[in-house]
This record gives C-alpha cells, structure tokens and sequence, in this order.
C-alpha cells in the first residue's frame, strides 16, 4: 500500500465493522488477519442482533444451580478442571458482577451501545447491499416454569424504562408465532425490535466486500507481530510488512497474545462455546430465534439450518473441544421442536472474549502511541460490531463520540 494510516488487527465482525467506519472517513485502511474474514468467533453465534438485550449472563445465584454445574450435569455450563485454578480469579469477580445492583448499573453502562445496535446494523447492511441476510422478526424467550418467568421482572420493567418494545405471550400465542414449537413451555416474551442475521459470515463478508469498495485492503498477516518501526506501527504480512500510523487490536480471545508482548496485562477471559446445524424435520421451521431460557440454548433458523447454539465452556481456548453440552441439552430441544438429522459431522466451536464486568473496552491503550483497543464483546459481538466500529472511527478521527466512551475505557482495570 502506498500509504497507510490505520492497520485493523482481527477481521471479525467487530475488526471488519472498524476497518469499514474507517474507510469510510476516508483513510486508508489495511485489515489484518491470519485466516479469511468472519472464520473465527464470529462464525459462531444465534444470529441475533440484541438490541434489546438489558442483562448479561449473571453468575449462577442458586446453590442448586451450582451444584449441577459442579456435578457436569448442567446444559447450560461446561467446564474443564484442570483450568479452573487458572480461571478462578475471574470467576469470582464474575459473581462480585452478578449483584442485583451491578448488573442494573451495568445495564445502564451497556444502554447507549446496545440502543444504537440494529440502527448502525441497518445502515452498514443497506449500504453493503446485504439486506437478503436481515430479518425483521424479533426472538423469542422461553420460560418452562412460572419461577423463571417470575425471575425476569425487573428485566422487564427495565425494558419499560428505557423504552424495549417486547409482548408477554402466552404458550398458545407464542405458539401462533413459532407454530413448530411444542408446548413445553408456559410463558415467553417476544422481544419485538431485535433482528437476526440468516449467515453471520455471508454478511461479514458482504461488508468486508464494501470495505475495499472504498479503498481497503485485507491482508493476510501475523498480528502478533505488530511492534514499532520508525516510529510507526509495524506487523508482517505474506507479502512483506506493513506500517501504519495507527492500529486497532480487534483479536477477541487473543488479543491477550499480543497486548502482554505489549505490556499490557487485561483480565479477558475466553467462554467457549458450541453450535451445529440441523435440518427441519418435517415441517417444523422457524421463523426467529428462540432461546430456552431455563436449559440454556438457542435455536436459530439459519441458511445452512436450524442452528443449536450451547452455553459457556470454561476451559483453555485452545484445548480439544469436547461438546458434551449437546448431551446434556438435546432431550429438551428436541423436546421443543422437531429437529432432523445433523448437518456437520463435527460441532463448531469458538471462544467468546468476556471481561468479568460485561463490558467491552473501547479505548485508546494506555502509555502507546496510536494503539486503540476493540476487546472483550463478549456474547455480543455480532450485536456491537457496528456499534463499535462508528464509536473507534469517531474517537480515531477527533470526532464526536456519539455516546460517552467511559464506561468502555482501559483505566478500570489498571492499578493505581
């Protein structure tokens, strides 16, 4: 490249949607990866756009609870034990998150981010002509019992405050909607204002298509080689290297890898997680995602299929997958909707970068020169790319942030 001013360290949906808001403001822009975009952890997830979405994931609250997920028995957790030592601290700082007052203080934290979600979705998608992947049907969540639904309370009345549509159904209505469901379940909310993507990586790729529409390059290169050069940032592509004047780390769960090269110790942990696809049985299609609130999974009618999607895997990332939650999880899916025979041979599988407060970090690296930090989106960052990537290319640019970027900043996790 003759010339370029910004290098984007992971194409994933969060990386691309950065490199993109970049371009678009006219730099040059050189999007960096070791594999083809959108192949990792953003391959891998239910498809929805939660902008609905209030609380994360609590730390299980219920002795019962952690007991089956200490047994191995639970849907909804899987864990290796030998990580656990390894793992622990965050664990804990988890729970510390998972207070009935943090979690409200970081639903407020998350609100300017996931209230702007669909609409930066919306914009990019039209302008990338990937509008065949969007649909405008909501998702449903699922409740078996009266004590889960009555659980969601004050979900909802927080969904009246700041303004989420939703409808409280029925298991007769929400059947209506999603006639393939069993009536297994007794309530369901349908959030009414989220979408869905039918191809997380068609669409990826769509918007990595208008990236070099306008002049970006996607580079296959070693991010972890980023380092400084004459007074520029640095990283070693197939063809050679490439400087920049800034660079932006987008690498989920290993941005550790580099960042630690960097000096930069952050607490990130990795929740793997598992899906696979299946066919319809018969005439049992949906028409939206659906998540089975108390065993813990989402089926989500995909191109490739009805995608089932597990819960959180604590174990090294890079360890042997080992998807025994589908064990667990399948008599009760498929208790709910008929589903046929698999797709895939194997399960996919992919690690989700989550920080212990929920919270991504948005920022400018702390003591380097024009280093910026796209990190630890969680469950959420098929959801927050677009989000992200206006919120970086503001900060970047010297414009005005469209929402206040501290709640998303570094400095939380520094020592005094």
């Amino acid at each position: 490249m003759a010339r370029t001013d910004a290098l984007v360290l992971g194409a994933g949906i969060v990386g691309t949607c950065i490199a993109l808001h970049l371009a678009r403001r006219g730099l040059a822009v050189a999007l960096v990866d070791r594999r083809a975009p959108g192949e990792e952890t953003s391959f891998g997830n239910a498809g929805i756009i939660e902008g609905n979405t209030i609380f994360p994931p609590p730390f299980p609250n219920s002795v019962a609870a952690l007991v089956w997920i200490a047994l191995k028995r639970a849907s909804e957790a899987n864990y290796h034990l030998s990580f656990l030592p390894r793992v622990a601290p965050w664990l804990m700082a988890y729970r510390a998150n998972s207070t009935p007052a943090r979690l409200v203080a970081t639903a407020h934290a998350m609100r300017p981010l996931f209230s702007q979600a669909v609409a930066e979705h919306e914009a990019l998608i039209a302008e990338a002509g990937a509008q065949r992947y969007l649909r405008r049907a909501g998702w449903l969540k699922l409740y078996r019992g009266n004590a889960s639904f009555a659980a969601q309370a004050r979900e909802l009345e927080l969904a009246r405050e700041f303004g989420i549509d939703n409808r409280v159904l029925d298991t007769e209505a929400a059947r209506e909607l999603e006639p393939a469901l069993n009536p297994v379940f007794r309530h369901a909310v349908h959030w009414t204002g989220a979408v869905s993507i039918t191809d997380p990586l068609a669409l990826t790729r769509a918007l990595v298509a208008r990236f070099v529409d306008l002049g970006g390059v996607v580079i296959e290169g070693n991010a972890l080689s980023l380092h400084r050069a004459a007074g520029r940032w640095r990283v070693e592509a197939r063809e050679g290297h490439v400087d920049a004047h800034a660079a932006v780390v987008a690498l989920g769960p290993w941005a550790p890898d580099l960042l630690e090269r960097q000096g930069l110790r952050l607490p990130l942990a990795a929740k793997r997680g598992y899906h696979r696809h299946f066919r319809p049985a018969g005439n049992a299609r949906l028409s939206r995602p659906v998540l089975d609130c108390d065993v813990g999974y989402c089926l989500a009618p995909m191109t490739q299929g009805i995608r089932l999607t597990t819960g959180a895997e604590f174990a090294h990332r890079d360890a042997a997958p080992t998807p025994v939650q589908f064990d667990r999880l399948m008599p009760a899916a498929t208790e709910l909707v008929a589903l046929g025979e698999r797709v895939e041979t194997e399960p996919w599988i992919g690690s989700r970068p989550c920080f212990a407060d929920s919270r991504p970090v948005i920022a400018r690296a702390p003591n380097h020169s024009d280093l910026w930090l796209a990190i630890g989106h969680a469950h959420w960052g098929l959801t927050l790319g677009p989000a992200t990537g206006r919120l970086v290319a503001e900060m970047m640019t010297g414009a005005t942030p469209f929402c206040d970027p501290t709640p998303y900043g570094v400095e939380r996790f520094l020592s005094p």
